[in-house]
C-alpha cells in the first residue's frame, strides 16, 4: 500500500451565488479553482493517483440524509431564480443554484471514490477537493453553505462496505461540523473531533452543544469531542497543544481502522471567517500527527477556507505531507494561549470517565463558569476587538520548497540482513576518504584509547551518514553499532559543529553519557531505573516503573511528554537510539520513530544495538516512509507510571511551555489572546 490519490474535476465549479447574500459571498468557485492551480503548479498533481469522479447514489445519499430532503433538493434544478431564493430561505447560512444538486452528488461521489482506493489498497492516503463542503448539512436542512454530509457520507458508506468497527473523523474547520456530530452522537464506532471558533456560544452557528460539554449521547457518551476556541488569534502553538493533550491521546486509544478529516482551511492564517494566526506549514505537521494511525489510511476532504491564498498554501502543505515530503520548521512554538489552555483543561476533565488516558490525572474539575460565561467584560471585549484588527491585515511568508532527497534512508546493517530492505532505503556502500578522517579525528578527541576495529568502521559509518545527511544526499540514516554510548558521544557533538544547531536524543535504555550543559542537547531518556541528581531541564527521564512493556504507558509519556518537547525545542537533529530493544515491542517503537520524523525537516540518524532482524527491518520500513503499524486498543496505562510522567511534566513545565494541559499550570494570565 503506497502512494497519495487526488480528487478533482472542474464541474464543481460550475455554481456560484445568483443573488445578493453577504452571509454567502465568500463561498467562491475560486475556492477550488485557486487551490487546483496551487496543486497543479507546485508539481504535485504529476505525483499524485488521479481518482476520476462519479455521481453519488440516492441510496448513498440517504446514508445520512433523510427522503423528504433529498427529493426536495433534487426539484431545484428546475427552479426558477425566484423559487431558488425562496426554497433557500428555509435553511440557515445556504444558497441553492441549479447547478449544485449535480455538483453536490460528485462531491460526495469523489470523497467516496477515495474511501475505495485507501480501503482497497491501492493507494496509501489521499485527499478531495469538492465543493459543496458538508459538515454542517444534517439530515433534513442544509446549513452553512453545505448540501450533503460528504464525510458523514462517507464514514457510513466506509462501515458499510469495509465491515469497519473504529472511524475518526477529525474535523479542523474553523465552525463547528453540527452536521457530523448529530449523525454520530449516539455511535460509539465513530470518534468525532472538532475543534471551532465559539467565543461562548456568540459564533455561528451558536450551538450550546458545539461547547466542551457535548460529549456524545447513551452509547456513543464519550466519542464526540468538542474543543471551542474562546477567542480569536489561535496559533501553531494553541493548535499543537490540543492534538499533543487532547486529540492524540484519544485517538491512540480508540485505535482507528480510518481517518477521515473533514480539511477546513478557514482555520489558518488570513481567513476573514476564523481569524486565527496558525501558518499553512502546520496542516503539514498537523497531517503527519496523524499519519501514524489507522495504519496511514488517511482521507482528507475539503470543507472551508475563504482566504484564497492561505487556503492554497495550507492545501499545498497538507498534500506534501501526504505525499511523504519531509515537514517544514516551524519556529517559535511555545505555551498555549491561557484561553486555549481553559478548553483543553475542560475537554480532558468532561472526558475522564471515558478514557484511560485521562483516567489517572488530576483534571476532574471543570473549570466553570470560564468557559461557560454568556458575557465578557468590556475589558475583554475591546482586547478581542485589537486581536481582530490584527488579523485583518495579517500578513505572512509563503511557506519555504519542502523538495524531498535524492534517497530516502540510507542503512549500515549486517550483512544478513540485506536482501530484506524495504523499497526507499539504500546500503551506505564505501566510506569517502574525508568521513574516513574525520571520523579519525572524533576518536582522538573523545576515545583515544579505542582501537577496536569494529568500533572504528562504526565510527566511520555514523560519520559518512551525517554528512550525507547535511548535504541532503539522504533524509535519514540507520546504523547498527556495537557501543551506542560511544556512537552518541561522538554524533552528538560532531553534529553540532557541522551541519546544526541543536540536537535531540531518544535514548532508550539505562546507561547513557550525553553533554547537555550548553542547552543546545534535549535527552529525553525511557528507562527503567531513575537516574540520580537529575536536575537539568534538558535531560527528562522518563522511568516508567514495570519496565518499558505497557504499550499505553509508553505512549501517554510520548504524546504528553516527549512531543511536546521536541517541537518546542525544534531540533536540527533527532538522534533517536534503542540501546535495549527487550524494553520496547516493535511497534511501540516504530510508532516511536514515525512520529519523530515531522521534526528538523526529517534528519533523523538512528542507532540500533543488539537488535533482532523484526525490529532492524520494521525500523528501516518506518525511516523509509512506511506507515507504523496499528498499536489496537491501548488499554489503560499503569497508575504509577502516569504519577511518574507527570512528575516530569510538572518540573518541566515552568521551562517548557508546551507541556501545559491546563490552566492551573499555566505561569500568567497575561498570555491571553
Amino acid at each position: 500500500m503506497s502512494g497519495t490519490a487526488f480528487v478533482y474535476d472542474e464541474e464543481m465549479t460550475r455554481y456560484k451565488l445568483l443573488w445578493t447574500d453577504p452571509a454567502c459571498e465568500i463561498e467562491v468557485p475560486e475556492r477550488l479553482t485557486v487551490s487546483y492551480e496551487a496543486v497543479k503548479s507546485a508539481g504535485l498533481e504529476q505525483r499524485c493517483e488521479a481518482l476520476s469522479v462519479r455521481q453519488a447514489t440516492e441510496e448513498e445519499i440517504l446514508l445520512v440524509h433523510s427522503k423528504e430532503y433529498l427529493e426536495a433538493v433534487k426539484q431545484t434544478p428546475y427552479l426558477s431564480l425566484e423559487d431558488l431564493m425562496t426554497f433557500t430561505q428555509q435553511y440557515g447560512d445556504v444558497y441553492f443554484h441549479p447547478n449544485i444538486y449535480h455538483c453536490a452528488k460528485l462531491a460526495i461521489g469523489a470523497t467516496l471514490q477515495l474511501v475505495d482506493s485507501v480501503m482497497t489498497g491501492k493507494v496509501r492516503n489521499g485527499m478531495a477537493l469538492v465543493r459543496p463542503p458538508g459538515h454542517h448539512s444534517q439530515r433534513s436542512e442544509a446549513s452553512g453553505f453545505c448540501v450533503f454530509n460528504n464525510v458523514a457520507i462517507a464514514a457510513h458508506y466506509a462501515k458499510k462496505h469495509y465491515n469497519l468497527n473504529r472511524v475518526l473523523i477529525v474535523d479542523w474547520d474553523i465552525h463547528h461540523g453540527q452536521g457530523v456530530q448529530y449523525s454520530f452522537e449516539e455511535d460509539p464506532s465513530v470518534l468525532y473531533f472538532s475543534w471551532h471558533r465559539y467565543e461562548h456560544q456568540r459564533f455561528w452557528p451558536n450551538l450550546a452543544e458545539s461547547d466542551y460539554d457535548s460529549v456524545g449521547k447513551g452509547k456513543g457518551a464519550g466519542f464526540n469531542i468538542n474543543v471551542p476556541w474562546n477567542k480569536i488569534g489561535m496559533t501553531n502553538s494553541d493548535y499543537l497543544s490540543v492534538f499533543f493533550h487532547v486529540l492524540l491521546p484519544v485517538a491512540y486509544e480508540f485505535d482507528p481502522e480510518l481517518v477521515l478529516v473533514c480539511a477546513g482551511f478557514d482555520s489558518g492564517i488570513g481567513d476573514p471567517e476564523g481569524r486565527m494566526c496558525a501558518t499553512p506549514e502546520i496542516f503539514g505537521h498537523l497531517t503527519h500527527l496523524l499519519m501514524s494511525l489507522a495504519n496511514g489510511r488517511l482521507c482528507f476532504v475539503l470543507e472551508g477556507g475563504y482566504n484564497l491564498t492561505s487556503l492554497a498554501q495550507s492545501v499545498c502543505q497538507t498534500l506534501q505531507t501526504l505525499l511523504g515530503d519531509p515537514t517544514s520548521l516551524l519556529t517559535g512554538i511555545g505555551s498555549p494561549c491561557h484561553s486555549a489552555l481553559d478548553s483543553v483543561h475542560n475537554v480532558r476533565a468532561v472526558h475522564q470517565k471515558y478514557w484511560g488516558c485521562f483516567k489517572h490525572t488530576a483534571e476532574s474539575i471543570v473549570s466553570d463558569p470560564s468557559t461557560k460565561r454568556c458575557r465578557v467584560e468590556d475589558g475583554e471585549k475591546k482586547e478581542e476587538d485589537k486581536t481582530e484588527e490584527k488579523t485583518e491585515d495579517m500578513k505572512w511568508p509563503e511557506p519555504l520548497p519542502r523538495p524531498a532527497h535524492p534517497v530516502h534512508t540510507v542503512v549500515v546493517i549486517t550483512t544478513e540482513l540485506h536482501g530484506s530492505l524495504p523499497e526507499g532505503c539504500q546500503h551506505l556502500g564505501e566510506i569517502a576518504q574525508t568521513y574516513i578522517e574525520e571520523a579519525e579525528k572524533l576518536r582522538k578527541e573523545h576515545f583515544e584509547d579505542m582501537t577496536h576495529e569494529k568500533s572504528l568502521e562504526c565510527l566511520q559509518s555514523v560519520v559518512s551518514v551525517l554528512g550525507k545527511i547535511k548535504n541532503k544526499e539522504v533524509r535519514n540514516g540507520l546504523v547498527m553499532v556495537s557501543d551506542v554510548c560511544v556512537s552518541v558521544s561522538c554524533a552528538v557533538p560532531h553534529a553540532l559543529k557541522s551541519f546544526c544547531d541543536r540536537v535531540l536524543v531518544v535514548f532508550v535504555g539505562d546507561d547513557v553519557t550525553v553533554d547537555i550543559s550548553s542547552g543546545r542537547v534535549l535527552l529525553v531518556q525511557f528507562c527503567s531505573k531513575e537516574p540520580e541528581g537529575v536536575t537539568s531541564h534538558y535531560h527528562v527521564p522518563v522511568c516508567l516503573r514495570k519496565g518499558v512493556h505497557c504499550r499505553a504507558s509508553v505512549m501517554q509519556a510520548v504524546l504528553g511528554l516527549l512531543l511536546p518537547l521536541a517541537y518546542e525545542f525544534n531540533p536540527g537533529l533527532v538522534l533517536e537510539v534503542l540501546a535495549d530493544s527487550a524494553v520496547l515491542e516493535v511497534s511501540v517503537w516504530v510508532q516511536i520513530s514515525s512520529l519523530l520524523q515531522g521534526l528538523a525537516q526529517g534528519r533523523t540518524l538512528t542507532l540500533l544495538q543488539g537488535c533482532d532482524r523484526d525490529m532492524v527491518r520494521a525500523t528501516c520500513a518506518s525511516l523509509s516512509g512506511s506507515p507504523a503499524p496499528s498499536l489496537s486498543p491501548l488499554g489503560l496505562p499503569l497508575a504509577e507510571d502516569v504519577e511518574a510522567i507527570e512528575s516530569q511534566r510538572l518540573r518541566l513545565q515552568g521551562r517548557w511551555g508546551l507541556l501545559l494541559n491546563t490552566i492551573s499550570g499555566s505561569r500568567t494570565e497575561s498570555q491571553d489572546g
